[in-house]
């Protein structure tokens, strides 16, 4: 399993949000693209970007940072934010993304995520499961669907989806810890590929999300609390390699 730096994109900007609301938005520098060249020194082995322009707006205005990002780091890079259309899609492996994260899309027009996976594989393709209360949140969680998490994930797989990322939006930037118990049943009930998302705040959150690794856990994304200096990734990287 593998530790994941989030670099969220708004304006330009390297910011965290609280349960993603622009309302409680904190600047934590204005280079993203050194963000996530510090993360790689630090260790990462892959980066976790968000277009926030994106997901809020539909419209993406950080092409220029996201193609920095992914030509001046010599790791994997995942991107989402906003990606509703083929178009959008080819454009962000233009950009030298190595994984598309899909998530809206999935609700509102499935075959573009067929498409995608037709055209890149299922091993480049990520579809972001955002949980709050049991329900899908679509359009940058401004949206909770009436679709359940069970829900989801039948028609995620009907789609040929293989990796997921879940995040429970109630933890999110709350620097609370995860919800092991959801991640847990999602895995087994999935059994797809899924990175951990929301409230990893300690490297022994990342500890007991490794334990569940043998369930199809492949990661843990670490955002607010890296920026706070909460956790350390040099110590989780530590801790993973020593376990």
């Amino acid at each position: 399993m593998i530790v994941i730096p989030a670099v969220d994109i708004r304006q330009g900007n390297c910011v965290m949000l609280k349960q993603g609301k622009i309302s409680d938005e904190t600047i934590y520098s204005s280079d993203p693209v050194f963000m996530a060249k510090l993360w790689r020194a630090k260790g990462a082995e892959r980066l976790h970007v968000v277009d926030l322009d994106g997901s809020f707006s539909g419209r993406q205005s950080n092409n220029e940072i996201i193609g920095n990002i992914c030509l001046s780091v010599d790791a994997p890079v995942e991107v989402g934010g906003g990606i509703r259309n083929m178009k959008r899609i080819d454009e962000i492996f233009t950009l030298g993304a190595s994984y598309a994260i899909l998530g809206t899309v999935a609700i509102y027009d499935p075959d573009v995520v067929r498409k995608a996976i037709d055209k890149y594989g299922p091993d480049k393709i990520i579809v972001a499961l955002d949980i709050y209360e049991d329900k899908v949140a679509i359009g940058g969680w401004k949206e909770i669907t009436p679709i359940s998490t069970s829900e989801m994930i039948e028609k995620l797989k009907a789609m040929g989806v293989s990796q997921i990322i879940y995040t429970d939006i109630s933890k999110d930037g709350m620097l609370k810890g995860p919800n092991l118990k959801s991640l847990k049943s999602i895995a087994t009930e999935s059994k797809m590929k899924v990175i951990a998302s929301g409230g990893v705040t300690t490297v022994e959150d990342v500890k007991q999300i490794a334990e569940l690794e043998k369930d199809g856990v492949i990661g843990a994304i670490v955002g607010k609390a890296l920026y706070t200096e909460d956790f350390k990734l040099e110590e989780a990287i530590r801790a993973l390699r020593k376990d």
